[in-house]
């Protein structure tokens, strides 16, 4: 596999975006994921980059404030994947007062800067975003944050680490690593093939399995303790028709979200659930299920049952572990261990991080193997994501330009390309001129070519890898529409761009 400044274990929010940032500075890296990119954590978030309104009940004014800064960097550098979205929470009589709520949001403007619209209270009885409520609810508060496609983020920067030179592998199993002569000695597994690389310094970054990784891979023990929390999500049919998104604040204390999903969908999380072991086959329970249709059956107008629920997913949290009993009261920070003395190749540990702060992250990550690397500056709070380097008139430009020299994309055809694919669209759908160029319609408005894109440029190599990750298509996949996919994967040409 040949001789790396750089290895990275991981292929999640974090890692891509630790093995962009170095290979940006002139570092070779390689980075190695068990599964595919973004196919734990990384993938099951709420889809949101946000400030993090309620850790100001616990004081996290410094993760609050970063996380606020990065929201902006984000929404300049990926604008194709992270876009604005205003927040609705009901008032309930006796839960938190009002006054404490103007409060927090009041602060939650001083910190956001003169980014995105201030909060502001509603009268949720003349307000449309009333509407879809049950009655009874009158005051109200709106405030900004944002929305993102999670695993489309995660792709991003797995392709601008590719694009600065990195090699990322998925599928591909670091099965042991050892410190010797001055260097990493990496054994890897992918599939039933076994190689091996060298690296003067090793990141791990593999989220749960972070502690897994120390003890298996390294066999070291780990300084730093991770609390394992599960978070589980189910997708409904749309509950309203605006544009704007609901926190629910529940009877027990905690916070849920209702957040437009997918066009026709509403995306409705997240539980807590403590894990005392991560387990790749996570999913939400039948209580968590029920738990969160009794939680919006409690403020909609229109009760919905676990029957009516299109789909449900659930993911790991890798929380640093600092000693609370209350998971919702454990810091949602994260930690960066650096384990390696004069003239030993570093291990840097990632503990915890969020979706929202994985930039500033990655850069703080890398900043702390100055002592082993030669590299340069730091770069990429300036530079767009693949996709990012949108036209003056931002989306909608965009949109208008691939209508007009592809005429024979619908809107909402036109829609889902842009915002998936940013300025990466022209290269999806290069000289095409009519549907036929496109080759086989697959389902909806997915066809081959697209599927070939997936594969060329973006690791895509399964049915779901395309259905869940780079898309959300399998909320509308029938099961014969799958099978069709199927088919066309297993004959399409291996792929041949991306390593």
């Amino acid at each position: 596999m040949g001789h790396y400044d750089l290895a990275v274990i991981g292929g999640g929010i974090n890692g891509c975006g630790i093995a962009r940032d170095a290979a940006g500075r002139g570092l070779s890296v390689l980075l190695v994921e068990q599964g595919d990119i973004a196919s734990a954590t990384s993938s099951a978030s709420t889809k949101l980059i946000h400030g993090g309104l309620r850790y100001l009940e616990h004081f996290q004014f410094r993760l609050v404030r970063e996380s606020l800064h990065e929201r902006e960097r984000l929404l300049a550098l990926a604008p194709h994947l992270v876009r604005p979205m205003r927040f609705v929470m009901p008032h309930v009589k006796g839960a938190r007062p009002a006054w404490k709520l103007r409060a927090g949001f009041a602060l939650y403007d001083w910190l956001s800067g003169a980014g995105l619209p201030k909060s502001r209270r509603l009268d949720l009885a003349d307000d449309p975003a009333g509407a879809p409520l049950k009655p009874g609810f009158a005051l109200g508060f709106e405030y900004s944050d944002c929305a993102t496609d999670d695993a489309r983020l995660v792709l991003a920067n797995a392709m601008g680490a590719r694009d600065k030179g990195a090699v990322v592998r998925p599928r591909t199993r670091c099965v042991a690593a050892r410190r010797e002569g001055g260097s990493w000695q990496l054994v890897l597994q992918s599939g039933g093939r076994r190689d091996t690389a060298t690296a003067r310094a090793l990141v791990n970054a593999a989220g749960p399995w972070v502690e897994r990784v120390i003890e298996t891979v390294v066999r070291q023990t780990p300084r730093t303790r991770v609390r394992l929390v599960k978070g589980s999500h189910i997708v409904l049919p749309r509950l309203h028709a605006h544009d704007r998104a609901y926190l629910l604040p529940n009877d027990d204390g905690r916070l849920v979200f209702a957040i437009p999903f997918a066009d026709d969908f509403t995306l409705v999380g997240t539980t807590e659930v403590d894990v005392p072991e991560h387990s790749p086959q996570v999913a939400a329970s039948a209580e968590e299920i029920l738990y969160l249709c009794r939680v919006v059956s409690a403020f909609f107008r229109t009760p919905v049952k676990p029957s009516q629920v299109v789909w449900t997913y659930a993911g790991v949290r890798t929380l640093v572990d600092d000693g609370r009993k209350i998971s919702s009261e454990v810091t949602r920070d994260y930690a960066i261990d650096v384990d390696g003395g004069y003239g030993d190749p570093p291990l840097v540990s990632i503990f915890g991080g969020k979706l929202t702060t994985y930039r500033a992250l990655a850069e703080k990550a890398v900043e702390r193997l100055r002592h082993w690397l030669a590299f340069g500056p730091a770069w990429t709070a300036h530079a767009p994501l693949p996709g990012g380097d949108l036209p003056a008139g931002g989306i909608d430009e965009l949109i208008a330009g691939l209508r007009e020299v592809h005429p024979y994309l619908t809107p909402a055809h036109a829609r889902r390309l842009a915002r998936a694919y940013g300025t990466q669209s022209w290269n999806l759908l290069g000289g095409a001129t009519s549907l036929n160029d496109l080759g086989r319609r697959i389902l909806g408005d997915l066809y081959a070519a697209e599927v070939d894109y997936l594969r060329r440029e973006e690791w895509a190599a399964t049915a779901e890898d395309v259905l869940w990750r780079r898309s959300k298509l399998g909320l509308v996949a029938s099961p014969a529409e799958v099978e069709t996919l199927n088919a066309v994967l297993v004959g399409a040409a291996p792929e041949t761009t991306v390593a």
